[in-house]
């Protein structure tokens, strides 16, 4: 998918030496990692809320040659927030109850979880989890499982310097004060996008994180500063697996595939950047919140991605650390199975965080566009969609027949002042070289295959397979083939087995271009073959006719169309289950930008070969939408400090824009070939509440909330569940209300997948501005009738107001259908409420 970002997770994070494997008597069967729970509550949950303390505990000792050291980042004194000498008990009370229950058996504890989970995860056999599960003190036992990862510009695209940044006083204080953590590939912290001597405005120390940074050769002293306040690794369950290769993926924070240095950037990267790439510039960049601080947890690694022991012991670090929000790339390889997609080990964490006050954001994952593609599933987390934004970048070729042919490229044109021939590559050979003797030789990745002589001056024509997709051939190889052959510049075509590839645009620095569409290699190979003159009794060619100019990739062009929904981006309706079922859980919650994104990238970056070496890529998935909604989920809780993760998720989804530059509907793409000729207008299970609205999103109005008993209560009324939430939290459904169920949590939309003739649902807001009118209006979906009362109120600051709307279903009905409420105040504020019906059944027998 171009540069669509997929990287496999595989879980588990060390910044210290494994313990021993502990000997005794036992068989040699088949060992796997689990997850396991314990009973008792993690100290999140005791506490009840995060604790921002500072203790005074400081470790001096002199670090053992050969360990993974760790330093506090410059200026911190502090080191946890909750005193470490607990989570080492809670540590030695696992190892007790391992060695009680599998007795001088051998196992391997990998991670001791603390904070937000109580448990640890261990390599054992199946025999001896069993034994784990059926002892007192554990309720639950999970095996292990992959994950995968699914702005120069887009600041401007999003209205922030007029707006939310001047809103909070410019760009050189948005954001300042707000930890995000990101887990995801590491962080390359020499680049000047993470630097903090870069303003006369200095860095202040967030009083709240007691985060560390690891200190090992590949990340030294130093790494860390004000602006990157914290760095660990997470590798133990990729380690036991025997998979880990510390060469290539780097056993520290640093990034050596460059997909967690562009998500960080995209967020909180520094402003004012210079994007420069093959020697061309781009333009500068800034993050969404440039002056939030960064905090790094590394789970996930180029040659194997990641695993969900490690995710969880990176995101138990995060929040024990004090990080404000979660930015999470990442999603399951799979569905997760049992009662409901909700019951998984990385979603139970991340409920114990938002429990703790942390946003979290999840991509929505690049497995569209079908329906119910989505691989974020929890009513807690906040699942982003990818939407492009209006810069684009485009290339094309004028052929001597005066017939011009778009392509890509981020390449210079040749000279406008002349046409230079045009030479195929199997046409330009050495005379030792044949095409049977190299098939792939029309690629052009070997220089000394081809007649230099021939080529000098004139425009190489090379073919761009499977290969190049496979990255068995690329683009830098083939363009250092045609410098050294002293050619003009070169022109890929595309060969006619790779249909419906979608290409992103790659930089070059000489001349260059690739025609993307195989339609348009056609026309460009025909004008070739037909302006050859070939000997009638040698069979050779005598001249080459065919003559083309190339116009040239650097410049971006701005397109009114936009946004629109990627091709890529995962798709509602929410799964339920693994069979799927709907959910009553809209998703996903958000469009924010995410192809096309310039951000930075690590100096040992293999993720993109096009981009290897450089300081910026140029990529696009989901992944890079969801790190805008984590940077502009900073600004707010910078200027809404109290806001609980709920409240900043309604703040972005009421104030979303349901249209593009144009004004018209925004867009979706249905098809993965030929996205641009198959797109529709969008739905809720597209878009969610719309695309993300930066400046509106800190000025909402009202605000929907909710919190950890009301999704406890969710979880509770998922039939079947009880067993299950009791294994995963040790509670009791029986202390919550499991009446009620997913169209009753207080969210800022409604969604049910059967409306069995009527239903009220209620939704209760809370007015943060000043006192303020409010009319309500709505739209119904198909073969629905809605009724919203009250149609008109007026509510003060800090009151809450509760509103009843009535579905009714009028026809029956298995198609989805949609409408929409507003809430429109007198001051301004506009509140949008998207409704979405899956199944209809009404008490008369017409069918639609």
């Amino acid at each position: 998918m171009g540069n669509i970002n997929v990287v496999h997770l595989v879980v588990f994070s060390l910044g210290v030496l494994l313990p021993c494997l502990c000997q005794g008597d036992s068989d040699d069967a088949t060992t796997a990692v689990y997850v396991v729970t314990l009973r008792h509550a993690p100290v999140s949950h005791y506490y009840g809320e995060l604790r921002r303390e500072v203790n005074g505990f400081k470790d001096d000792a002199a670090p053992t040659p050969g360990r993974t050291q760790f330093h506090k980042p410059k200026g911190y004194d502090n080191t946890t927030k909750t005193d470490k000498r607990y989570g080492s008990y809670i540590s030695r009370v696992h190892d007790s109850l391992l060695k009680k229950v599998l007795k001088g058996e051998k196992y391997l504890k990998l991670y001791s979880y603390h904070y937000l989970i109580n448990g640890f995860a261990v390599l054992v056999t199946q025999q001896q989890a069993e034994k784990l599960s059926r002892s007192g003190e554990v309720s639950n036992v999970v095996l292990d499982f992959s994950v995968r990862t699914a702005t120069t510009h887009t600041p401007q695209f999003l209205g922030l310097p007029q707006g939310a940044w001047f809103q909070d006083g410019g760009f050189e204080t948005a954001g300042e004060g707000v930890v995000i953590g990101f887990i995801d590939t590491g962080i390359d912290p020499t680049h000047p996008s993470f630097g903090d001597n870069n303003s006369e405005h200095p860095y202040p120390v967030p009083p709240h994180f007691s985060g560390i940074c690891e200190v090992t050769r590949d990340f030294p002293s130093g790494s860390c500063n004000r602006k990157l306040v914290g760095a660990r690794h997470f590798a133990a369950s990729a380690i036991t697996r025997g998979i880990f290769n510390s060469t290539q993926d780097y056993a520290s924070p640093f990034d050596g595939d460059g997909h967690g240095t562009h998500t960080a950037s995209v967020a909180a990267g520094n402003h004012g950047i210079p994007v420069i790439v093959a020697g061309h510039h781009f333009g500068n960049a800034s993050g969404m919140a440039p002056r939030s601080h960064i905090a790094v947890y590394k789970a996930l690694y180029k040659s194997f991605g990641g695993f969900a022991a490690d995710v969880v012991a990176a995101i138990d670090q995060a929040a024990q650390d004090g990080v404000d929000i979660i930015s999470l790339s990442i999603t399951p390889n799979r569905r997760p199975p049992g009662v409901a997609t909700f019951f998984n080990p990385i979603d139970m964490a991340l409920l114990s965080a938002v429990k703790a006050g942390i946003f979290v954001v999840q991509a929505a994952g690049n497995t569209g566009p079908s329906p119910t593609s989505m691989f974020s599933f929890s009513p807690w987390i906040y699942t982003v969609g990818a939407a492009s934004h209006d810069r684009v970048y485009s290339n094309s070729i004028f052929l001597g027949n005066n017939v011009t042919i778009p392509g890509a490229g981020l390449a210079p044109g040749t000279d406008e002042s002349k046409l230079y021939k045009l030479i195929h590559a199997h046409h330009a050979l050495s005379n030792d070289t044949t095409v049977a003797d190299d098939m792939y030789v029309g690629e052009c990745q070997d220089a000394s295959k081809f007649n230099k002589d021939l080529i000098k001056g004139n425009l190489l024509m090379c073919s761009y397979s499977i290969r190049f997709v496979l990255g068995l051939s690329t683009i830098k190889r083939a363009s250092e083939t045609a410098r050294n052959l002293s050619a003009a510049g070169v022109v890929f075509y595309m060969d006619p087995f790779v249909i419906g590839y979608q290409l992103s645009p790659v930089p070059m620095k000489m001349p260059s271009i690739i025609i993307a569409s195989t339609n348009d290699s056609k026309v460009l190979m025909q004008y070739y073959n037909s302006s050859l003159e070939i000997d009638a009794v040698s069979k050779k060619i005598v001249k080459f006719g065919a003559v083309a100019g190339i116009c040239g990739g650097l410049k971006a062009n701005y397109s009114s169309v936009a946004p629109k929904v990627m091709y890529y981006s995962a798709r509602g309706p929410d799964p339920e289950d693994s069979l799927p079922h709907q959910a009553d859980i809209l998703k996903p919650n958000l469009l924010a930008p995410g192809n096309l994104i310039w951000a930075a990238w690590s100096s040992a970056g293999t993720d993109s070969v096009e981009f290897l070496g450089e300081n910026f890529a140029l990529m696009s998935g989901t992944s890079m939408a969801a790190p805008h909604v984590a940077g502009l989920a900073a600004l707010i809780r910078q200027k809404f400090p109290n806001f609980s993760p709920a409240a900043i998720g309604s703040a972005l989804s009421t104030t979303a824009s349901l249209y593009d530059k144009s004004g018209g509907p925004i867009m979706a793409q249905r098809s993965y070939a030929s996205p641009e000729l198959n797109q529709s207008p969008a739905t809720p299970f597209d878009m969610g509440s719309g695309f993300v609205n930066a400046s509106g999103a800190l000025n909402p109005g009202l605000i929907f909330d909710s919190g950890y008993d009301d999704y406890m209560s969710f979880l509770c009324g998922i039939n079947g569940s009880a067993p299950v939430v009791l294994n995963y939290t040790g509670q009791n459904c029986g202390l919550y209300n499991s009446t009620v169920y997913g169209p009753d949590l207080n969210l800022p939309s409604i969604t049910i997948s059967k409306l069995n003739q009527s239903r009220t649902v209620l939704r209760t807001v809370r007015n943060i501005a000043q006192n303020e009118s409010y009319s309500v209006g709505w739209t119904a979906p198909s073969g629905v009738s809605v009724k919203v009362s009250p149609t008109h109120f007026c509510i003060a600051n800090g009151e809450r107001q509760v509103l009843s709307v009535l579905l009714n279903a009028t026809l029956n009905s298995s198609v989805p259908s949609f409408g929409r409420i507003g809430l429109f105040g007198n001051q301004g504020h506009v509140v949008n409420i998207p409704l979405s019906v899956m199944v209809t059944i009404s008490s008369n027998t017409t069918t639609s």
